[in-house]
């Protein structure tokens, strides 16, 4: 992406992340993906939604008359954001979710500690269909429906590979547009790499963070981490005090509420 829908993605992609942190992932990776498709198919839609010249509050609208109900949260307001956005030509908003959907495919993979196996298995993936030919042109022949590709993955790879990397080859086997498999699976294994270099974490507090507080905390947990920490802050009045910090399996609690359960679960014990 260039320009305009460049600036745009970045700021679809602060959307995302405010909004990812308490979702399924696993579910919001299907959901885009699926809008993204549907916004492929509906060529009238899709040219209305990434139209520069409409309002925003309009575009945003449309998509929640469409949407509301079918999809989660997180989804719906990922997609109002990309909507609302303005981009330089139609096809970089199903690009921008599509996009989104495999990062929070990469997300969940990353917290369930399988991030290493699905860039191992989108490789190897890619070795075995190039060497058989008989697969490489089923699952690239567009004769072929997309349920008998989805299937014919299933059967292959189903409990073999993380479901992440079940997810994301069958999105690309299904839906490919306008791509190889080859090019497919190395887009989406640069997007994957690129997830290695932040970490989510979010952060429940009792009281909303002032920018400054968050800036210190994001700098300790870059340092403690090696690696730079994207901020989801959650207001929860049950926290007495303090704040808890959840990175992947990782919690850092300073709550008095956290301190008060932590002496009952001794007391207990």
């Amino acid at each position: 992406m260039r320009g305009l829908s460049r600036a745009s993605l970045a700021e679809v992609e602060e959307h995302f992340n405010a909004v990812a942190g308490s979702a399924d992932l696993g579910t919001l990776a299907d959901e885009l993906f699926s809008v993204a498709d549907l916004f492929d198919h509906e060529h009238g839609l899709r040219r209305n939604l990434s139209d520069p010249a409409r309002p925003a509050a309009q575009k945003a609208q449309v998509v929640r008359v469409l949407l509301e109900g079918k999809v989660s949260n997180a989804a719906l307001e990922t997609v109002v954001a990309a909507a609302s956005a303005k981009w330089a030509r139609s096809g970089d908003l199903t690009d921008a979710l599509e996009r989104l959907g495999v990062i929070a495919a990469a997300a969940e993979a990353e917290a369930q500690g399988k991030l290493d196996e699905v860039e191992d298995e989108l490789f190897r993936f890619g070795r075995i269909a190039a060497s058989n030919l008989e697969l490489h042109r089923t699952l690239t022949d567009p004769s072929i429906s997309a349920e008998r590709k989805r299937e014919l993955l299933a059967s292959l790879l189903d409990g073999k590979v993380a479901p992440t990397s079940l997810r994301l080859v069958t999105q690309l086997v299904v839906h490919p547009r306008g791509r190889s498999l080859d090019r497919g699976l190395e887009e989406f294994g640069k997007l994957i790499a690129a997830q290695r270099q932040r970490l989510v974490a979010v952060v429940r507090s009792a009281i909303e963070l002032s920018e400054e507080q968050k800036q210190r905390l994001a700098t300790w947990l870059r340092t403690s981490y090696g690696r730079d920490v994207h901020l989801n802050v959650e207001v929860d009045p049950r926290v007495i005090g303090g704040f808890s910090v959840h990175i992947g399996d990782d919690l850092i609690d300073t709550t008095i509420a956290g301190r008060i359960e932590e002496v009952r679960r001794r007391l207990a014990g």
